[in-house]
């Protein structure tokens, strides 16, 4: 593997978690619980379709072959994808959508701080914004699960269900592959081994917080990143892509 195609691999990878999730979020629109959440998740999801299109970019120049953020993001078909599994599980209930949030949320924020002395200066600054971006999504969302978790005792149990049902998926955040590990030696990614730590303790602080109790590790679903998913993933690429594909090439 080449450090070219080493770096195009990763940053694929990224564009298609925050473009899988944000598209997740976007189905809340004009359903969520209340306008205030209606607005909220809105803003979430515009927020990561932009850390989406930033990468797109970025991975179409570094592979050079005349492909541009729309190409990456409608014209490839789903074994080619590399998001994690945990995004493209169906939103369920809100506290379904809040638990994955939070999770990811808490994964990604020390992740793009630590991006942000990457020695690739575009990544460098693509992470500089996004943390911003995050810090947000964490407190947004871990107000919430202390809410649910220390609320009634239906939305405790929404929420202990949620995070059971999520848990599973969630150890392949921290799964590096062939091309990440080569890229860790470079200086050019974060090394997972340090987030998780991190990971862990604000996890576990905010569901203390919450009352509820942090679920134990079992066996961890795994494939995203290799392009093995489930079969969620092929029905929202179909209702994303869908216009793309009918008419390539327009522009608005």
């Amino acid at each position: 593997m080449t450090d070219k195609s080493a770096l195009f691999d990763f940053v694929v990878a990224l564009a298609d978690d925050a473009l899988v999730l944000g598209h997740r979020l976007s189905e809340w629109s004009g359903h969520a619980p209340t306008l205030e959440q209606d607005i909220a998740l809105s803003n979430l999801g515009l927020d990561l379709i932009g850390q989406a299109r930033l990468f797109y970019t970025y991975a179409g120049e570094i592979e050079g072959a005349g492909r541009n953020e729309d190409d990456l993001a409608y014209f490839r078909d789903q074994g080619q994808y590399r998001n994690l599994l945990l995004l493209e599980l169906p939103i369920g209930d809100f506290a379904q959508t809040m638990a994955r949030q939070f999770l990811y949320s808490a994964f990604l924020e020390p992740y793009f701080a630590a991006m942000m002395r990457s020695t690739d200066v575009r990544l460098a600054e693509i992470a500089s914004k996004a943390v911003k971006e995050m810090t947000y999504h964490v407190r947004h969302t871990a107000e919430w699960v202390i809410r649910l978790g220390d609320g009634t005792e239906e939305s405790q149990k929404r929420l202990v269900s949620a995070l059971d049902d999520l848990w599973c998926y969630t150890g392949e955040m921290f799964v590096e592959t062939a091309s990440e590990r080569l890229l860790v030696t470079m200086g050019i990614a974060p090394d997972k081994a340090e987030i998780k730590s991190q990971w862990l303790t604000r996890v576990g602080r905010v569901l203390t917080e919450a009352t509820v109790e942090t679920p134990r590790d079992g066996r961890m679903q795994s494939g995203g990143r290799s392009g093995r998913h489930t079969e969620h993933l092929g029905h929202l690429l179909g209702e994303m892509q869908v216009l793309a594909r009918s008419h390539p090439g327009a522009v608005w």
